[in-house]
């Protein structure tokens, strides 16, 4: 219970305290400032990891839809240097994948 209320209380400050907080102020060179630029990427990170370890644990031929969609991602992203296309193509290519390699 202690631990579900500590995750509840810092996904609260983390969603509200961004927009009751004025951030154009932060300095990037500050400890905050730079605390605040790696948290988004670092959350992409581990949302990333969280969701390719039950595929890199799984047999070879469950990779396949995964390997396309991942390379869809980073060839669209550095053709545009859009993330809404690279994750369009992405879902679109591991869904065409999916649906190629079902039994």
């Amino acid at each position: 219970m202690t631990l579900a209320l500590a995750v509840g209380v810092l996904t609260w400050a983390f969603r509200y305290l961004p927009m009751r907080t004025a951030l154009h102020a932060v300095k990037p060179d500050t400890m905050i400032g730079r605390f605040l630029a790696a948290t988004g990427p670092a959350a992409i990170a581990t949302l990333l990891v969280a969701e390719l370890l039950p595929y890199l644990r799984g047999p070879l031929s469950g990779q396949v839809p995964l390997v396309a969609g991942i390379s869809a991602v980073l060839a669209v992203f550095y053709w545009q240097r859009s993330v809404v296309p690279a994750t369009l193509a992405g879902s679109a290519l591991y869904g065409l994948a999916t649906y190629l390699t079902a039994p």
